[in-house]
């Protein structure tokens, strides 16, 4: 069973520390058991936060034995990181293991050396200083989480969600990453590459895109253009690109796609159908069309993404 730890440091974030043990905990298989063993380690016994302390039942020890890391955020990042902390860390991804930090928890990989040579991100406010301490690092400012493939780093707060996620689809597909998502109610996951500045205005009756959503994911198996979407809502094309851009960080023609490509990997690992039929169900009319950009999205073709997931979804 995949094993993860979740460091928890002092001064530790409480909702960064409580994502991944709430959702790696919440995959499961077909058969209720859970498709992750999940543990919380501290450097110490008794790791002090603001609010309350928490009492770790493993130690270090623990990252040397684990498949994936989470490094949560902390909320002081000028105090000194124990030096057992960042040997831990070095030491893990040495030997292979998957490290991934959580918004400020970006921090400890760095002063660890792992991000090094890398893309990283990590909450907005922390950006200017993040890039000014860590010189060697390619600091992304606007994205949600950057996947380097051992090492990964998100922004802040809900943007953990989102990599935790894209984690989970990782490991066993897009049905389990679904099925979470499903359980801690949240809407199709957000790409990495989305903005973190997304403006978060209350929606009123004119400007709110929820019921562009709805209508979108009714007719995913059509071929829809900027063009018709705006004319079903009585809008200019340029408004309702604008509204996109505002309230979900990317474009109307993205989000559909990757609508679509998600929709597309569902296909593939719980049905039968052939590659040309499931470009055809998600209102593609050419399936050489539909392989590219499922490969520009999921990283591989449609047949390697069903040979990969297909025996593991059946079990989920």
């Amino acid at each position: 069973m995949h094993k993860v730890s979740i460091l928890a440091l002092d001064n530790f974030v409480i909702f960064d520390l409580a994502i991944p043990a709430d959702i790696f905990s919440m995959a499961k298989c077909r058969t209720g058991e859970n498709l992750y063993e999940t543990f919380v380690c501290g450097h110490t016994k008794t790791v002090i936060g603001r609010l309350f302390d928490i009492k770790s039942s493993d130690d270090l020890s623990n990252l040397q034995r684990a498949d994936t890391i989470i490094v949560p955020g902390i909320s002081n990042t000028e105090n000194p990181v124990e030096p057992g902390v960042l040997e831990a860390l070095r030491k893990a991804a040495g030997r292979g293991a998957r490290i991934a930090s959580i918004c400020t928890g970006a921090f400890v990989l760095a002063e660890a050396g792992l991000l090094d040579g890398l893309r990283a991100t990590t909450h907005w406010r922390a950006i200017n200083d993040f890039s000014e301490r860590y010189p060697r690092i390619q600091v992304e400012p606007d994205v949600l989480f950057i996947d380097n493939g051992s090492i990964l780093t998100s922004a802040g707060v809900a943007s953990g969600i989102d990599l935790c996620l894209h984690m989970i689809r990782l490991d066993y597909g897009s049905v389990a990453a679904a099925d979470v998502a499903d359980d801690i109610v949240m809407p199709l996951e957000r790409e990495g590459t989305q903005s973190q500045r997304i403006k978060h205005n209350v929606p009123t009756s004119q400007d709110n895109i929820n019921g562009i959503l709805v209508w979108l994911m009714e007719n995913i198996d059509e071929e829809i253009s900027v063009d018709q979407i705006a004319r079903q809502f009585h809008l200019s094309p340029r408004t309702l690109n604008r509204w996109f851009r505002e309230q979900t960080g990317t474009t109307p023609l993205q989000w559909v796609l990757t609508a679509k490509v998600r929709h597309a990997q569902k296909l593939l690992e719980s049905t039968s159908l052939s590659i040309e039929d499931v470009s055809s169900i998600i209102g593609f009319k050419s399936a050489s069309t539909f392989r590219e950009r499922f490969q520009r999205i999921v990283g591989v073709s449609p047949s390697i993404w069903r040979n990969t997931y297909r025996k593991v979804s059946l079990k989920i």
